[in-house]
């Protein structure tokens, strides 16, 4: 029953008043029903003209809920309870600040379980595809220690860390894979409406046409009868493997452990995986979960299966009794710096800040590689789109220029 009286106190009035001045007013509030919320408008001093509930657009575009707002939520929670707010009470204001509709729904949710006796860890549990195992267990870690602000600060530092990173790995990413689908894109259309004019055009020179334009020519003919083969085997092909390598872990482990052979960007791949372990492991001991749980959890954030299935091998070597910095160098995929400053952590008693700062270093290293990758692309890209895109008016300028000759 408090849930659900919970529940309706969360429906939002839409409002049109006068204050004691005369002086026509308008806003939002909360309630059970109009009349508590022209009660509560009248202890204000605003005597209400129109109360209706407030309508939800059926269709909200942007309304997705992202890591970042996670990220965001985070901050803004541990903000509030590090002020002394009670909990309910914060989560309802950081609520009513939320821009998302869904993100809105999903923290009022929240706190209507932590209202009836939930724990915040297991109200969060309640939505995984939001709160992962790793978010819950140091919020659970905190809330049994009585330091949730200073866990929620560790979460919250630790999302932003992640996002930052994602959105480094990104910009290498994306960056060139949009500049070859532009380049596929423009060679397209080339192909099939502007090499067809030529074509006619050639028709009646009365010569052989340059091997060359012939080629293309062809390629032309081919792309217009095939297009929507072409175009259906890409984005199916694209589709099936998206699929595969979420649902099957033997395809995904394939894929990671290609991409980590690649050139240049298997680097970035390496050095975003080292940088995720160090991270996370760092953030679960410095809360005081012990080493071997929080492995667990490790593994699954690493964003590589390969570097996921070496930290399984790697906890189960701990749980015998080994030393981290050995189960690392039996893997084979630590740099041995990394191995030697997790060492003097274990020696020292220090691990979790040693582990902070192979993390520093690693984002640091990645950034500065990126920036460079960045760099570097920018004439390859040009050059690129000048051969593919050139290559294609020369072609069909060669019987023009033959022509010339013969005149």
């Amino acid at each position: 029953m408090a849930a659900d009286a919970s529940a309706a106190s969360n429906l939002m009035f839409v409002w049109e008043g006068k204050d004691k001045r005369g002086k026509k007013v308008k806003g939002q509030l909360r309630g059970t029903d109009r009349n508590i919320v022209k009660l509560e408008l009248r202890r204000q001093g605003i005597i209400a003209t129109k109360v209706r509930k407030k309508p939800r657009p059926l269709v909200s575009f942007g309304n997705k809920i992202n890591p970042k707002d996670i990220s965001l939520f985070t901050r803004q929670l541990y903000t509030m309870v590090a002020a002394g707010i009670p909990l309910v009470q914060a989560l309802d204001m950081v609520a009513q600040g939320g821009k998302k509709l869904a993100l809105q729904e999903l923290i009022r949710q929240i706190k209507v379980d932590v209202e009836s006796g939930t724990s915040l860890n297991e109200s969060m549990g309640k939505h995984p595809a939001y709160f992962d195992d790793l978010f819950c267990n140091l919020v659970k870690a905190g809330e049994e220690a009585g330091v949730l602000d200073t866990m929620l600060e560790k979460v919250a530092v630790y999302k932003e860390k992640t996002e930052s990173l994602k959105a480094k790995i990104k910009k290498a990413l994306i960056y060139p894979a949009s500049v070859v689908t532009v380049a596929i894109g423009v060679t397209a259309i080339i192909l099939i409406f502007v090499v067809p004019q030529f074509e006619s055009l050639f028709k009646g020179f009365g010569a052989d046409l340059p091997a060359f334009t012939r080629m293309v020519i062809d390629l032309s003919r081919f792309v217009q009868a095939w297009w929507w083969v072409i175009f259906g085997a890409l984005l199916g092909g694209s589709v099936a493997l998206i699929n595969t390598h979420k649902r099957s872990l033997k395809v995904r482990r394939k894929v990671d452990q290609l991409g980590l052979k690649l050139p240049i960007f298997g680097t970035i791949l390496e050095l975003s995986a080292n940088a995720r372990f160090a991270r996370t492991l760092s953030t679960m001991f410095a809360a005081g979960v012990p080493l071997v749980d929080a492995m667990g959890s490790v593994a699954g954030a690493t964003g590589n299966a390969v570097y996921s299935d070496a930290t399984l091998d790697m906890r189960d070597a701990v749980s015998t009794g080994q030393q981290l910095n050995f189960a690392m160098r039996q893997t084979g995929l630590f740099p041995e710096m990394v191995i030697q400053m997790v060492a003097i952590g274990e020696e020292s008693g220090s691990l979790s800040d040693m582990l902070a700062k192979v993390a520093d270093f690693f984002e640091e290293d990645l950034d500065n590689l990126i920036d460079s990758l960045t760099t570097l692309l920018e004439p390859i890209i040009i050059v690129f789109l000048g051969v593919v895109v050139g290559g294609l008016v020369v072609a069909m300028y060669l019987p023009i220029f033959k022509m010339g000759q013969v005149i």
